[in-house]
């Protein structure tokens, strides 16, 4: 049999059950990149003690699942700052859009960016959500727009997966707005984007496929197109769903087996029961909330009584949320949306890893990633109470310790 490492000395917090699942003078068994016990230090089985070649002292530290990130749009070029300035005059992130700003403006730096240049900008990005704990971030394209750009993206995201110590899901977003060279033409734009879905998906770049459902973006029949392109080829479909009108596209989406459904400001309270049924994560998403100083919060009192799994992540973007802390996003999350500490930590944990689809993670039981985190903290809820407080001191992904 193969030895196992342990990791000694700690509370933990496994976030088993429905609770915090807090264990003092705990202690982890690992076996390569997979946990093989979790429990008191003295209960370790005497078989598996006699098993332990390596052993970690945690130094009584808090000891948490790594976190994870569902919800982010890393790779770009340039910034909106100037939008920043506009917004704060009165012009709507609507009417920004509608004049050729917005998302479109990423798209024109970013296509004209070289991929060493895209990389090394997402680079810096996700070494800074590394520091703060994340071991599993989901990188969306989207400001590409076309199958070479996009593929670029795309090949950067897989390309830090590879060199960073981070789990990274690639996520296509083609249908993210309408580009310049398709102005007028959104229905054609649409079956060019279903027609590069399959190559996309054969180079091995796509985990999943999402789109943006809204009153600036695709309407409901646009978007089923495109998850019926993905569905074709086996792949799984997130939404932008309700975020500035409700075109009921969370419903569609649910309907059709989506992970995940995201922002939901607008969310008609008609369409909740569906997404339980179906299983669909509500990601939500406070600092895009927060920085376009939106009004209508989600309608976070029904998704919880209707027992819908609520994730919260950064949706890092140069224009709505240009926020690298998953931290900050769960603390917002609690001001500005009332969920409780339980429920943000959960958040960025377990429930953002079942946002996209992983179920070997989030947690700290037997068989799970051994993603975790070692943090200058006594209780879990203290990730929901600081923010701009970087309380991380050590982070193992997949059993290695970072250096």
């Amino acid at each position: 049999m193969k030895n196992l490492v342990l990791w000694r000395s700690a509370r933990m917090s496994t976030l088993a059950g429905n609770g915090w699942g807090l264990i003092d003078h705990g202690a982890l068994l690992t076996q390569g990149e997979h946990i093989e016990w979790v429990g008191p230090a003295s209960e370790i089985p005497v078989e598996l003690r006699q098993r332990v070649q390596t052993e970690h002292d945690l130094g009584h530290t808090l000891i948490t699942p790594g976190l994870v990130d569902c919800h982010s749009h890393l790779v770009y070029a340039g910034n909106r700052a100037n939008e920043l300035e506009l917004r704060m005059r009165g012009t709507s992130y609507e009417a920004i859009a509608q004049a050729g700003g917005g998302i479109r403006s990423t798209v024109a730096a970013t296509r004209a960016a070289t991929e060493e240049a895209l990389y090394q900008a997402a680079e810096q990005r996700a070494r800074r959500m590394i520091a703060e704990g994340v071991t599993t971030l989901e990188i969306k394209s989207g400001y590409g727009l076309s199958l070479e750009a996009e593929a670029r993206c795309l090949r950067v995201a897989r390309r830090l997966g590879l060199d960073l110590p981070l789990s990274v899901q690639t996520t296509f977003l083609g249908a993210h707005t309408v580009p310049l060279d398709f102005q007028g033409r959104a229905d054609e734009y649409i079956a060019a984007v279903c027609e590069w879905l399959p190559d996309l998906h054969a180079q091995g770049l796509v985990d999943a496929v999402d789109a943006f459902c809204d009153n600036i973006g695709f309407s409901p029949a646009q978007t089923r197109q495109v998850f019926d392109a993905a569905r074709a080829l086996g792949l799984p479909i997130k939404l932008h769903a309700e975020q500035l009108s409700n075109q009921h596209g969370a419903a569609m989406a649910a309907s059709l087996g989506a992970l995940s459904c995201d922002h939901l400001e607008h969310l008609s309270e008609a369409d909740i029961p569906l997404m339980r049924r179906c299983g669909t994560v509500a990601v939500l998403l406070p600092g895009a909330y927060y920085f376009l100083r939106e009004s209508k919060a989600p309608p976070v009192g029904a998704l919880r009584a209707a027992g819908v799994p609520m994730a919260v992540a950064t949706d890092h973007n140069p224009g709505s949320s240009p926020s690298l802390s998953l931290l900050l996003m769960a603390s917002m999350a609690c001001t500005l949306f009332r969920l409780t500490p339980l429920e943000a930590v959960r958040g960025i944990t377990i429930n953002a890893a079942r946002a996209l689809g992983l179920r070997d993670r989030g947690q700290l039981a037997p068989g799970q990633r051994a993603d975790f985190v070692a943090w200058n903290l006594d209780h879990p809820n203290e990730l929901a109470y600081w923010f701009g407080h970087h309380a991380v001191l050590r982070t193992i992904h997949g059993g290695r310790e970072r250096p």
